[in-house]
């Protein structure tokens, strides 16, 4: 039986960026890994979809080439090869990782993984031989699938999860995406882009439930605008398979109606992979789908931790990382802080993109500070009229009596870029003073953040 100081159970961005930092501080280490490295965010998720967006965007652009004085004709797409070059990305990313298994040394274990009691891990490889490893230290990151309703089972053919929306051999006429969060939006404008026609179906009353209402207000237009229709406060109580196409019954205020679609997408969130991992044996305890850790991601059990979406932090790949790395440098006896996760930033890249930190206006409220709010439109953005891209704003929220910066929420192209400035700032306790006289380029599309601090405060210039 092989011995190691760490053992990392799953190779997502939790897992392998654990095992790397694990090996940096000097321990041996040992990756296991049922599929393919990088997990389902650099093979199935985060990478390959921003390949797919890429894609779409640039031929969003060919499409409208005279607005740019330009002459693009007969401009036309090969859904084929969008989903060949996004699959090329991922395997490239995958390799990469495997470079960096080799680098720092770390023993990559291919097969199922199950934890046992006494320290010791089980892997069952493809033609069923186990092995028993141990580890002083073992740390589960087996993250997260697509979650099924029970009124919407997936087939992997007409109703499919994000995984089978990655790499359809065929680009469907019509889709109904059911979900409207970061996935559902993302493939929404995707599909979208490419020519099919698409209805999204989000049971709150808002799209992408969990921003601000000012960007979700504005994401519907900007949507709507595009042409895909949306459907809020609604919800798919059935579907039928049987014939050529799906059939999905959607109930709404105004009353039940069917939608007709080659394709149903199920985006309502995510189902933990903590099923047949050996948890309920080693007695490690969970709580609604989730791993129950301390600060510094121990289980009740000790020499076992647990990272990433299985536990009760919020499910992205940023913060599998933070958690990983966090993780290690416990136990490795260095001195390191719990992690805020009151100032994760969360992004979502469909056309215009979204990003936010911190808290939303409604939310503020409720906690009952006194508000300063400041918003600040890209249509009044030089860098964004010269680059064509004037949809969307910068909205941030400070408490009125210390200038604490509680949110930033932003909703344009190329947002997603712009978001760290507000966590960086929150994390050293910046207030909009400071923020006002750290002087931003021109022009870029930054200065919308000043513009906007400088609005709370009632010193906007180009307003």
């Amino acid at each position: 039986m092989s011995k190691f100081d760490i053992i990392v159970l799953g190779s997502g961005p939790g897992g392998y960026v654990t095992a790397i930092r694990a090996s940096q501080l000097g321990f041996k280490t040992a990756i296991i890994e049922k599929e393919s490295l990088g997990g389902v965010c650099l093979n199935w998720g985060c990478i390959p979809t921003k390949a797919l967006l890429k894609s779409a965007q640039v031929f969003e652009y060919l499409k409208h080439a005279e607005d740019y004085g330009l002459n693009a004709k007969e401009v036309s797409h090969d859904f084929d090869a969008v989903v060949k070059r996004s699959r090329g990305v991922a395997e490239g990313m995958s390799k990469g990782v495997q470079f960096l298994m080799k680098k720092n040394k770390i023993e990559v274990i291919n097969g199922f993984g199950k934890v046992r009691p006494g320290k010791k891990v089980e892997v069952k490889t493809e033609n069923g031989e186990t092995t028993e490893y141990s580890a002083d230290h073992i740390i589960i990151a087996t993250g997260a699938r697509s979650r099924e309703l029970p009124s919407l089972p997936q087939d992997g053919e007409k109703v499919i999860g994000y995984r089978e929306a990655m790499s359809l051999k065929k680009q469907p006429k019509k889709m109904i995406v059911v979900g409207s969060g970061a996935i559902g939006m993302e493939f929404a404008y995707f599909y979208h882009s490419m020519g099919t026609e698409v209805t999204v179906v989000e049971y709150m009353p808002n799209i992408v439930p969990v921003e601000d209402e000012d960007i979700s207000k504005q994401l519907e237009r900007s949507f709507k605008k595009a042409g895909v229709k949306i459907k809020t406060s609604a919800e798919v109580t059935k579907v039928d398979t049987s014939g050529n196409g799906v059939k999905a019954t959607v109930k709404t205020k105004k009353g039940e109606e069917v939608l007709e679609a080659d394709i149903v997408l199920s985006a309502v969130g995510i189902k933990t992979n903590i099923e047949n991992i050996g948890l309920e044996d080693v007695g490690i305890a969970t709580d609604r789908d989730k791993v129950l850790v301390n600060d510094y991601y121990q289980t009740n059990i000790p020499g076992y931790y647990a990272i990433g979406d299985i536990t009760p932090g919020q499910a992205l790949a940023h913060v599998a990382s933070a958690e990983g790395i966090l993780c290690v440098e416990k136990i490795a006896g260095m001195h390191v802080e719990a992690l805020d996760y009151g100032n994760i930033p969360g992004c979502t890249y469909c056309i215009p993109e979204i990003a936010s930190v911190g808290l939303t206006e409604k939310q503020a409220k409720e906690q009952g500070y006194d508000l300063k709010i400041g918003k600040f439109p890209f249509s009044a953005s030089g860098k964004a009229k010269a680059a064509g891209t004037p949809d969307g704003f910068v909205k941030v929220i400070f408490d009125a009596k210390y200038g604490e910066w509680l949110g930033c929420h932003m909703i344009g192209v190329g947002v997603t870029d712009m978001i760290a400035e507000a966590v960086v700032a929150r994390k050293l306790e910046t207030t909009g003073h400071e923020v006002l006289k750290a002087v931003h380029p021109h022009p870029t599309m930054s200065e919308a953040v000043m513009e906007a601090v400088a609005d709370a405060y009632d010193e906007v210039i180009h307003l």
